[in-house]
């Protein structure tokens, strides 16, 4: 049961359709993703370009919702959802989330009817306050309704142990793309990223470091400019891809710092990310806050072969990014250590570049849809076992 469409998920429910024996049906509770829906990070409307829908068995429980979305509790009310799930009578049921109307509504249905619930989830606890002590334990109460959780990282599963899940109960199952869609050796994607370059004028051997999303405070793209405009680096581009409500400020902040050379790009859909992470020397996500769970896109990165820069806040930071190893690390709020990892960052990879990104593919190699499955599967005949 998910909340809509996604260009992550869709397609590993297509693949355990194919790679497994499992009966999969998918319950969407809105149809944003297929359907054009404005997204107010990204301030437009849009639809993604990939197929989200084929290859598995799945249905849209209509959604009541005054005003549809994941803003707020009351976005997902689908009153029809228990009747469609007895429809279907699962054997289990993985949720994809708590904090929403229909969801309280499907875990009542689940405790009622003796169907084992599974969580996955993707919150974690980094840069935040211990939590207030209403909030530990509603938390351990919720989860105490979940015959087994998967976790999708490391601190994903100290945030569930943090509200007592005990370990017999979590399954590592980790966050993963369609690496197909990410491959390096698809010729496709490097023409479009030559043919981009040359549209942009950059020239060859030019670096470029990219910050890809939406363009929000929380995402800190300001520190980032901020960064790269202190550092000064020679022969350098900044270049952000996509919109928000900080476009116009960062581009009239870029335009004043003249001659440093900061590049601006629209919002790319799913076919066109490839491309663009294929200019990169290094990727950067800059996150503030608990603002980033995960950071799906240090992953298609990482599957291209390109080394991120991270704040210690960026949810797959301990999973993905190593210091020094896979990447560069750090501490978020604090201007003068990103300016220095970025400067860090740009001398190491112009003497290793071969190196960072062998050592990039080698440490994304064990996040795939495969590993992912296993952990599932490994959840599934836990909370079937006899006793």
């Amino acid at each position: 049961m998910l909340s809509h469409p996604t260009q992550y998920y869709s397609p590993w429910f297509a693949w355990l359709r194919a790679e497994t024996a499992l009966e999969l049906r998918v319950f969407y509770l809105w149809d944003f993703g297929v359907a054009p829906r404005r997204d107010p990070g990204f301030r437009t409307a849009f639809a993604w370009d990939v197929d989200l829908l084929s290859g598995y068995a799945a249905e849209f429980v209509p959604n009541r919702a005054r005003r549809p979305g994941t803003e707020h509790f009351w976005g997902l009310r689908n009153p029809a959802l228990p009747a469609r799930l007895a429809a279907w009578r699962p054997d289990a049921v993985l949720m994809f989330g708590y904090n929403y109307a229909a969801h309280l509504r499907a875990i009542a249905w689940g405790r009622r009817r003796g169907v084992p619930l599974v969580f996955r989830g993707d919150s974690h606890l980094l840069g935040q306050p211990r939590p207030a002590p209403l909030k530990r334990a509603a938390l351990r109460l919720l989860y105490r309704q979940f015959a087994a959780v998967t976790y999708v990282g490391a601190a994903n599963r100290a945030y569930f142990e943090a509200f007592g899940v005990p370990a017999a109960r979590l399954h590592f199952a980790p966050h993963a793309v369609d690496h197909r869609r990410f491959d390096p050796a698809d010729p496709a994607p490097r023409a479009a990223a030559a043919r981009l370059r040359a549209e942009l004028g950059l020239p060859a051997g030019r670096r470029v470091v990219l910050f890809a999303g939406k363009l929000v405070p929380r995402k800190a793209p300001g520190a980032l400019l901020e960064a790269f405009l202190a550092a000064a680096p020679a022969d350098t581009t900044l270049l952000f891809v996509g919109d928000g409500e900080e476009r116009a400020a960062l581009a009239a902040r870029a335009a004043a710092a003249a001659p440093a050379d900061v590049r601006f790009l629209p919002f790319a859909n799913q076919s066109g990310m490839p491309a663009r992470y294929l200019l990169a020397d290094v990727f950067v996500l800059p996150s503030e806050g608990n603002a980033e769970t995960w950071g799906l896109a240090v992953n298609e990165a990482m599957h291209l072969g390109v080394p991120c820069l991270v704040s210690d806040v960026v949810g797959c930071q301990r999973d993905l990014v190593t210091d020094g190893e896979t990447g560069w690390v750090f501490r978020s709020g604090d201007p003068a250590h990103l300016r220095a990892k970025l400067t860090e960052a740009l001398a190491a990879l112009e003497r290793d570049p071969a190196g960072f990104r062998a050592r990039v593919t080698a440490r994304i190699a064990g996040y795939t849809y495969a590993q992912a499955t296993a952990g599932l599967l490994q959840a599934l005949a836990a909370v079937r076992a006899p006793g």
